[in-house]
């Protein structure tokens, strides 16, 4: 799965309607540039190409600030949000992908329902435990990385980069059972998005020519 397809998808949804600057600006307020590969080409590109395939839906609005052709609005469509929230659902579950899109995951859980994501969390842990024993069926972790040699230590970094993921992931699942956070359908969102007037203590500044279109 493609990190920048689920974050850009998610930052226009949040929006309602947001051109390709204001799309940039959050992700780079969510720090997205530095453990991801949302740069500003890949984001245009992105929102350009999900508009051909029907997911999002492009308005041409008035002209851009440097005085050329209109600058266009996203909008998310049905077919868009069905695509972004089945992301965001296999992203919770795989264990099998980066960080970067698990990070946007667990930026986007809160879009869907509270029980729904604990659900998710917890088919995580399993595929998890599920992976853990295909690679103890090679590697005794007991018995120390040398028992492989060097190359051991990368069975070794396996072992324990799963069992932390599987504590941490219980860890979100008992704060979020226990009433953290505020989910789909039980209020007011939890607000991450800049105002349009609002400054981006973290906007790298790099102009782009994409930021007028």
């Amino acid at each position: 799965m493609s990190a920048i397809r689920l974050l850009v998808l998610g930052a226009v949804r949040q929006h309602g309607r947001a051109h390709g600057y204001q799309v940039r600006n959050d992700l780079e307020y969510w720090g997205a540039h530095e453990w991801s590969n949302a740069k500003p080409g890949s984001i245009y590109h992105a929102l350009k190409q999900m508009a051909k395939q029907g997911l999002l839906h492009a308005h041409e609005v008035a002209p851009s600030t440097a005085g050329g052709p209109p600058r266009t609005e996203y909008e998310i469509t049905d077919l868009g949000v069905e695509e972004y929230l089945g992301l965001v659902r296999e992203a919770l579950t795989s264990y099998d992908q980066k960080m970067d899109v698990k990070s946007a995951a667990i930026g986007f859980m809160v879009d869907l329902p509270r029980g729904e994501t604990v659900a998710l969390l917890k088919e995580r842990i399993r595929r998890i435990e599920e992976w853990r024993s295909a690679v103890t069926d090679h590697y005794v972790p007991e018995a120390g990385p040398g028992q492989l040699g060097h190359i051991g230590e990368i069975m070794n970094l396996w072992i324990h980069t799963a069992d932390a993921e599987a504590e941490w992931t219980q860890g979100l699942i008992g704060r979020i059972e226990g009433g953290a956070y505020t989910f789909a359908g039980e209020g007011d969102p939890f607000v991450g998005i800049l105002a349009d007037d609002e400054n981006n203590p973290y906007a790298t500044g790099e102009p782009h020519p994409g930021d007028d279109h």
